[in-house]
């Protein structure tokens, strides 16, 4: 596959960012403890899903305190149309009791310490930060992984070695390319039949038959 070049990847870079700029999560929220347990939930799972799920969710238990003394069945209860529910259910009680335990019932702010709550990996941490504190950080879904290799600016075979190509080429304004590049990925460049004629990013397009993710 080609990859984009130095030309190629600043003039992404400006389109992706004059057009995203603005652009926020679809996960509904309103504090960073609801964004924690979102993002987690979003797991291989979709942000319209999530968003069903979390107003009955958070009314049950309004802060880290409440989640902290759940019981799992119940947990798992309002869980169980998202995908890997028992499994999230666990750790979003196990996230609460850490917070409750060691940061005094307040989310930490920072990737290193978010990355210590159960369910909350590199991405996931990343994904909080880049949304709550517009962190210069950059995560990677199914949807930027796609859309980084059909512009040739990836062609790793993790999302992890993805993140590190993209905040090496990248460099600045990562908050905003991560949210435009899930946006364009989710309604623009989908895995299959992408949007083509839609699409603002034509001539840099290396694959988009091949790479289906």
């Amino acid at each position: 596959m080609k990859k984009a070049t130095k030309k190629e990847i600043i003039e992404i870079h400006k389109r992706f960012v004059e057009r995203y700029s603005d652009a926020v999560t679809e996960l509904a929220y309103t504090n960073a403890y609801e964004l924690v347990v979102a993002v987690a939930l979003s797991a291989q799972c979709t942000d319209k899903r999530v968003n069903i799920i979390t107003p009955a969710l958070f009314e049950r238990y309004p802060s880290p305190k409440e989640l902290a003394e759940a019981d799992l069945d119940e947990v798992k209860s309002f869980l169980n149309t998202c995908s890997f529910f028992n499994n999230k259910a666990k750790n979003i009680i196990a996230m609460a009791q850490r917070v409750m335990e060691v940061y005094n019932g307040e989310i930490p702010m920072n990737e290193k310490d978010l990355q210590t709550l159960a369910g909350v990996g590199q991405k996931t941490a990343n994904v909080v930060m880049i949304e709550y504190t517009g962190a210069n950080l950059m995560a990677v879904d199914t949807h930027v992984f796609r859309v980084s290799h059909r512009l040739g600016l990836s062609d790793d075979k993790t999302a992890i070695a993805t993140e590190a190509t993209l905040v090496k080429k990248f460099k600045n304004d990562l908050h905003a390319l991560h949210q435009g590049m899930v946006l364009f990925g989710r309604y623009i460049c989908t895995a299959k039949n992408p949007k083509c004629e839609e699409c603002f990013l034509t001539e840099f397009c290396k694959t988009k038959e091949t790479f289906k993710v």
